[in-house]
């Protein structure tokens, strides 16, 4: 907030034009600082109020400069020529003598002492100021709360639109899959009837049983061996179902990478799209009732 003596505009606060010494003053006015300078360009006095919780350093040279569209460049130093940064709070500043350069000309600020605040009131202040921050939040939360629901809204449907044409290839090579893995199976199945046939075929029409008997102890010592070595190499039971997750997995990952498929890329949507969505849910809830939280689901 800024009050410039112009007395075109402020003739009844009875501000002179006179151009006094240029200097720079910090006065406290209803316990607010009043920073008073000389602008360059128009070469009179200008009272900057500040709020030192909420402005920054960067913000008050902002400030001079809006004002004065003669100020090419302001910065502020402490009083051992260190540069104070554009996010330091004017509270900061304002605990000591600074230097503030406005278009390469130096000007030392003192700044009054404040009385040390007794502990029951600083703790007080520091009640106040919670309250206050409390107070902001809840009077702010609804419209914040809006606004993330919408910006959640625009990522799901950002979200989807780049999952849809992922979705309709992820469809396409899963059905492929699902039939060489079936037809993969009913091959197992069929080789095992030929086995079986074969048993029979050579026990009961060319050999007899008391030969057949061990060819057969064989076979099934054999199977066995087979059996434990899949659970070496895949560190699984050998049951039917994990072979077959299994070999629709190689099926859909070699197919994945003839068609350039991303499988890495379409997780990493996925997993955004769900974090998206419980955190819409989230927000709803903290909005609206549970049943019109489960209605705007169901739009969605």
């Amino acid at each position: 907030m800024k009050l410039c003596e112009n007395l075109k505009y402020y003739q009844s606060h009875l501000y002179s034009t006179v151009v006094p010494p240029d200097e720079i003053t910090v006065n406290y006015r209803h316990g607010l600082p009043l920073i008073t300078l000389t602008l360059p360009s128009r070469k009179e006095r200008c009272q900057f109020v500040v709020k030192p919780m909420l402005s920054t350093v960067g913000s008050f040279l902002q400030d001079l400069q809006n004002e004065d569209k003669g100020i090419k460049t302001a910065a502020v130093f402490t009083a051992d020529g260190n540069e104070i940064a554009g996010s330091t709070l004017m509270e900061i500043l304002l605990m000591n003598d600074f230097k503030l350069v406005i278009n390469k000309i130096t000007y030392d600020v003192q700044c009054p002492k404040k009385e040390k605040l007794s502990s029951e009131h600083a703790t007080e202040m520091e009640n106040m100021k919670s309250l206050v921050h409390r107070l902001f939040t809840a009077l702010h939360l609804e419209e914040f709360q809006k606004k993330r629901e919408h910006h959640l809204l625009e990522k799901i449907d950002h979200l989807k639109g780049q999952l849809h044409p992922l979705e309709e290839m992820k469809a396409r090579i899963e059905a492929r899959s699902e039939s060489k893995t079936s037809g993969l199976l009913w091959g197992g199945l069929a080789l095992l009837s030929v086995q079986g046939g074969a048993l029979a075929w050579l026990t009961w029409w060319v050999y007899s049983w008391d030969i057949m008997e061990p060819v057969t102890y064989f076979i099934t010592f054999a199977n066995s061996m087979v059996f434990f070595a899949y659970f070496l190499v895949t560190r699984q039971d050998y049951t039917y179902s994990a072979i077959k997750s299994r070999q629709f997995l190689h099926f859909f990952h070699k197919k994945s990478k003839r068609q350039h498929f991303d499988v890495v890329q379409y997780n990493k949507l996925k997993e955004d799209l769900a974090k998206a969505k419980e955190s819409l849910n989230q927000v709803r809830r903290s909005l609206y009732l549970p049943t019109q939280v489960e209605e705007l689901n169901e739009k969605n």
